[in-house]
């Protein structure tokens, strides 16, 4: 019986390595869930190591939702469902071994969920629950479409946020370009005639002669300095604890920090909302929907107030609590506990924050845009000011020659 390193996650993100003997990887993958683990990649000792399927898009899972929502909907078993999905024309290799696993082990007389749950991380927690759900309430078509659709609302709000900041960027790397270009191929040209002059140059020439010099010359010290900052701060985010501080910080920024506040309670709201629409008890919704935040500050603070709702406290209680939530969504829950549409509300609500998500992305936009083209003008005058200035005094030093 062959001997396995693995590397697996728990569903709270937690990383574990260690060795285990298994006829099979099938074996291996089923003793790890068991004890709570998911395999990320394996290898036979001394063999090379396999790397299991990453994680599905929010697109890629719309899609799943959506196409076996409506065969299962139409009628047709799960089995033959994803059977039609992995022979269609067209369809995604890195996708295709997902449903040819799906396929195998609902052939084996796994359901759906636990097939799901067979592939690691690939599905998410949130949607193996909900699919459970819908198999022991027997609405798995209706489970599906409403997943289908939070998908895609999330993949739309995503992509909102996504767009409006690609501009910024753009214009962001098309400065660093300007200067780059400027000061390392144009300007030297201009300070070799001026310093052949033997006259005193204007401060504001000076300091761009010695930023040249620097950026053509000292490259040797920028460069690495530049590539140790970026893996630095690939490194900075693989602590946990930075990231919690990094991930607070972001809701102190000015602008962006109510934005975001806006972006992490339309998805809570949404997440939560499905989860308790489904018939998942609302302790569960609430740990599962803390993990989909995207905020490790805000699902810290959450998962911690799970144990106060364990305790009896109500969920309109304990939620105000949360430094990271609009106060709007404390409000909404309680008008749900009180009315018993606590599903509805947070439904509502969503929806409300999407659309203020949306307007808040279009004025955050707003500031960058001219704050950025200011930035270049400013940047652009202050060449100019430094080219042309000893210019013109090399001309009044011709004129009077003459």
């Amino acid at each position: 019986m062959p001997i396995y390193q693995y590397n697996a996650v728990t569903l709270d993100g937690t990383k574990k390595s260690g060795t285990l003997e298994a006829d099979s990887p099938q074996k291996l993958t089923e003793r790890l869930r068991d004890q709570g683990l998911y395999v990320s990649d394996y290898r036979i000792k001394g063999g090379a190591k396999t790397q299991t399927q990453s994680k599905l898009s929010a697109v890629e899972l719309t899609d799943f939702c959506r196409q076996v929502g409506t065969m299962v909907g139409s009628g047709v078993v799960i089995v033959r469902s994803i059977d039609i999905i992995r022979n269609r024309d067209g369809i995604d290799k890195k996708i295709k071994p997902v449903y040819d696993n799906l396929y195998n082990s609902l052939k084996a007389g796994l359901s759906l969920s636990e097939a799901m749950e067979e592939q690691g991380r690939t599905f998410p927690r949130m949607l193996v629950n909900m699919i459970k759900a819908g198999e022991a309430s027997g609405t798995m078509d209706q489970t599906l479409m409403r997943m289908s659709e939070h998908y895609d609302k999330e993949e739309r709000l995503n992509s909102r946020v996504k767009s409006a900041l690609n501009y910024p960027k753009i214009l962001g790397v098309i400065i660093v370009a300007v200067i780059i270009i400027l000061f390392t191929f144009v300007l030297p040209q201009f300070f070799e005639m001026y310093e052949g002059m033997g006259e005193e140059l204007p401060t504001i020439t000076k300091i761009m002669v010695g930023i040249s010099k620097f950026l053509t010359k000292k490259w040797f010290i920028y460069v690495p300095v530049i590539i140790g900052l970026i893996v630095g701060w690939k490194i900075l985010n693989q602590n946990a604890e930075f990231v919690l501080r990094k991930d607070a910080l972001i809701l102190r920024i000015p602008k962006i920090g109510p934005l975001m506040r806006i972006i992490y309670t339309a998805r809570f709201s949404r997440t939560i909302s499905s989860l308790y629409a489904s018939g998942i008890p609302l302790v569960e919704s609430l740990s599962i929907a803390a993990g989909t935040v995207g905020n490790t500050y805000i699902e810290k603070q959450v998962i911690e107030l799970v144990k106060e709702v364990k305790g009896g406290a109500t969920v309109s209680e304990v939620i105000t609590k949360v430094d990271g939530f609009d106060s709007k969504l404390a409000a909404t829950i309680l008008i749900g506990e009180e009315t018993g549409k606590l599903d509805e509300m947070l439904l509502s609500t969503a929806d409300s924050f999407d659309y203020e998500s949306d307007q808040a992305t279009g004025r955050l936009t707003a500031i960058i845009e001219p704050v950025m083209l200011v930035v270049m003008a400013c940047l652009v005058g202050m060449v100019m000011i430094g080219v042309m200035v000893p210019m013109y005094g090399m001309y009044d030093t011709i004129g009077a020659s003459v």
